[in-house]
């Protein structure tokens, strides 16, 4: 079948708005009509080969839609179902056996390989191959061919074009709040980067209750979002050293802290914040594949603190995604107010107001 994709062809180059071949569906997949998806940096990241996958490609990672098809051995959906899409996992590792499919053995092959496990892609321009199945879905597209697996059913009563996001972002920013740094109700909570995981780490804490929640971030409308958002202190980093900005509010320090940022001297700083048995968790990909860190041994044991890297929130989708939902409908969790909606042959402007501060979380709708 026919469908419209935006296309990534070179790296820092616009996406290019074309139609392609869409194969048909195989046993275990379905065919889903693309309602939305969301602008994520990974698929900056990507597009710009700073992580690789290969071009050219449809990317697109935050898709929800409309099941058209099932194949004859997906389970558990129908077609007319609403779906949010999630990244894929083999389920069938010890990792994904464990809860945790962030982790699947097969991850980078499943997510990044651009094609299917055996080696087929779904997308064609004429004779020439196109990458699909980026994670597991390649939804910048009117349709996409998805493993069952990596489909979660939503109910009715929820706003299908706004719910794609919960399935990359927003769940990385509030898995790292409850299931990374497990945030106890009255903790405190400093956020390094107000882009929609950050914001979305900031709801999931003041839903759990967080006592003192910061921000730190350069842009000032993003700060006033995250104060909307539940965060009680918003910093400007260039306002001094991040350790001292800290502990000017709190003295001996944050017991949590969540870089989203991805960069060196802010992770560290980030560190040397931290109160007594402290917990740093880093979801931000860094420009750099050679990007490191340096940290104090000495100071690290005698606070007995506590440094992870987080992928997907350390989240399933298949769990999380309806705990956020429900969050959502309680009024907890108003994800919503970060969202701005485009079209998708509007997807590079999209992309330049979200890195000029215009919007915090772009949708695209088909």
């Amino acid at each position: 079948m026919k469908i419209r994709a935006a296309v990534a062809r070179s790296p820092r180059d616009d996406f290019h708005i074309e139609t392609l071949d869409l194969s048909d569906i195989q046993p275990d997949e379905i065919l889903v009509r693309i309602t939305a998806t969301g602008l994520c940096h990974t698929d900056l990241a990507v597009r710009d080969q700073m992580l690789p996958f290969p071009l050219p490609a449809v990317l697109g990672h935050e898709g929800a839609g409309i099941v058209e098809a099932v194949g004859t051995e997906a389970e558990g959906l129908t077609p007319g179902d609403r779906v949010v899409l999630g990244f894929a996992a083999c389920r069938n590792c010890p990792q994904c056996d464990n809860g945790q499919p962030a982790y699947c053995e097969q991850f980078t092959a499943l997510n990044f390989g651009g094609h299917r496990p055996d080696g087929s892609t779904c997308l064609h321009s004429g004779t020439e191959t196109i990458s699909s199945h980026f994670f597991g879905q390649s939804s910048f597209a009117s349709y996409a061919v998805v493993s069952a697996r990596n489909a979660v059913k939503i109910p009715d009563d929820v706003p299908l074009e706004i719910m794609g996001p919960l399935g990359c972002g927003i769940m990385t920013g509030a898995g790292s709040v409850f299931n990374a740094l497990h945030m106890q109700a009255g903790e405190s909570l400093l956020v390094t980067g107000a882009g929609p995981v950050g914001l979305s780490a900031v709801m999931a804490a003041a839903a759990i209750g967080a006592g003192t929640v910061i921000i730190s971030d350069p842009l000032a409308s993003r700060r006033d979002m995250a104060r909307e958002l539940g965060a009680t202190h918003c910093l400007h980093p260039n306002d001094g050293p991040l350790p001292d900005q800290i502990r000017a509010i709190l003295p001996k320090g944050v017991s949590c802290v969540l870089d989203t940022s991805g960069i060196s001297n802010v992770i560290e700083a980030g560190a040397q914040a931290l109160a007594t048995r402290g917990r740093l968790a880093m979801v931000g990909v860094p420009r750099s594949a050679e990007a490191s860190i340096s940290l104090n041994i000495l100071h690290l044991l005698s606070l007995g603190a506590q440094i992870c890297g987080v992928t997907e929130g350390n989240a399933d989708p298949k769990s999380f995604l309806p705990y956020l939902i429900d969050l959502y409908r309680a009024g907890k969790f108003p994800f919503d107010r970060m969202i701005k909606h485009y079209p998708l042959d509007q997807i590079n402007q999209a992309i330049a107001d979200q890195h000029d501060g215009k919007c915090v979380k772009a949708v695209l709708n088909m």
